[in-house]
């Protein structure tokens, strides 16, 4: 007999994430899930990790039911999160970070607006990013500021990683993200604001959108995010994500999105 499918899934993109494995970070989310009112999953996508992610991921699963995990070719965060999307079975899809720098439990802030009308409810970290760096706070005050005059002005923070949506919202507009347009398969970590796009189009759709804050501070331990250094990784990001949101704006432009 066929299980039926749960009400959420839960989707965690995993690259190099051997320190905050190690950390337990799976279990505050089997936590969670066992003591909630729902029905779950959780669907673990590694993209390839060059560390002991993988060994830890699949010893994880096959000692806890819900838990299933799925390995792809090193494709970057937005591919990982579809992919454990395309896997989902649940009415609702959570993709959130592997560190849970957002507590898993603050879904409990998102789920009541589904069943007031929304179909895309996502996280905001406020001002404070407790855990930022001075560098960080200004970096990303200027990013919003950036972005809210060009695109999704109604939005704070496009750019938590904890966001919620219902299933066939993600299957309609994930495969749009010029992320998927190129075949450049990126090397190492990075970063992007594909997060952006996706709202973008979510919103395009007419998908009704609901931001919602929720408490967050760094607690990101993996090594991959930290060879840079904090200047170098700013920068870089930085300048990644302002020729994302110019190349969204230009292709809205040009009536790419249309």
């Amino acid at each position: 007999m066929t299980q039926s499918p749960p009400h959420l899934s839960v989707v965690i993109p995993c690259y190099n994430e051997q320190r905050n494995l190690e950390l337990g970070v799976l279990d505050e989310v089997l936590d969670y899930l066992s003591r909630a009112p729902f029905t779950w999953e959780v669907i673990v996508v590694d993209d390839e990790s060059t560390d002991d992610s993988l060994r830890l991921v699949e010893a994880f699963c096959e000692r806890h039911d819900g838990f299933r995990h799925r390995r792809i070719p090193h494709g970057g965060k937005p591919a990982a999160v579809f992919a454990g999307i395309e896997r989902a079975r649940g009415e609702i899809v959570l993709f959130t970070d592997m560190d849970q720098s957002t507590p898993i439990e603050e879904f409990e802030r998102l789920h009541p607006w589904f069943e007031r009308g929304y179909d895309v409810v996502i996280g905001s970290r406020g001002t404070a990013r407790d855990g930022f760096s001075v560098l960080r706070r200004a970096g990303s005050s200027a990013f919003r500021m950036l972005r809210r005059s060009l695109v999704l002005g109604e939005i704070e923070d496009t750019q938590c990683g904890f966001k919620a949506c219902r299933r066939e919202a993600a299957l309609v507009c994930f495969p749009k993200l010029q992320f998927f347009a190129t075949d450049e398969r990126p090397s190492g970590w990075r970063v992007s604001a594909f997060d952006v796009e996706l709202l973008y189009l979510f919103r395009r759709a007419g998908y009704a959108i609901r931001e919602v804050e929720v408490r967050w501070w760094n607690r990101d331990r993996s090594d991959t995010k930290a060879q840079m250094g904090e200047v170098r990784r700013y920068v870089h990001e930085s300048r990644e994500m302002l020729v994302e949101v110019l190349r969204i704006k230009l292709n809205e432009v040009r009536g790419l999105y249309d």
